[in-house]
């Protein structure tokens, strides 16, 4: 309960603080290319319920028919505006939407797609989502090179899965183990640490 009253409060006030950001990034987006300004994407959720996530779009309308659902390196489908929004981690601020709707946390384990969620065992996809998915967690500080990393790789789909996913997974498990308060508020410190250095 004092998790979500956290997350409302806290979403609230940075949807308010953050709007001329996001009025600027809106008119950025829309200027450079058409289609929406938000990208939407079906994500699994606590106790396995799809919902709809929000992002600024920062790659070509439908992308993800003419590419993989994974970023890699310099992916030629994202847009001059989407490359410093995505290095800033600034496409993820639509996200505090998902929080004050109660889809999501401000931190939590990364919320997966159902092709990639369906690769976890039984057992360890139930405990991953026994929470709310988050925007931030350990994992999203640990893995901000994700994109570079799955360049170097033959298959980039199949190292994000027999890689990049079980690593992911052993942060996940920790947090769902030691979840806290206070452990968020470390974990959205060093999330900002990251992104300013």
């Amino acid at each position: 309960m004092l998790k979500r009253v956290f997350d409302l409060c806290c979403s609230l006030v940075g949807l308010i603080l953050l709007l001329p950001v996001f009025l600027g990034i809106s008119i950025w987006v829309k200027l450079d290319s058409s289609g929406s300004v938000f990208f939407k994407q079906i994500r699994v959720g606590r106790y396995g319920r799809d919902f709809v996530i929000y992002k600024f779009r920062t790659m070509i309308v439908d992308a993800e028919k003419v590419g993989l659902k994974v970023t890699v390196g310099k992916d030629p489908r994202i847009t001059t505006p989407g490359s410093f929004i995505r290095r800033n981690k600034l496409d993820e601020l639509p996200q505090l939407l998902n929080v004050l709707l109660g889809d999501m946390s401000l931190v939590g384990p990364r919320p997966e797609v159902p092709e990639f969620m369906c690769q976890y065992s039984a057992d360890i996809r139930d405990k991953i989502l026994s929470v709310r998915p988050g925007i931030t967690d350990l994992a999203s500080i640990e893995y901000t090179n994700e994109a570079e990393i799955l360049a170097a790789a033959v298959d980039p789909k199949t190292a994000y899965i027999n890689e990049v996913m079980p690593s992911k997974a052993r942060y996940y498990l920790e947090y769902v183990e030691n979840h806290s308060l206070i452990l968020d508020i470390i974990i959205i410190f060093k999330t900002l640490k990251k992104i300013i250095f």
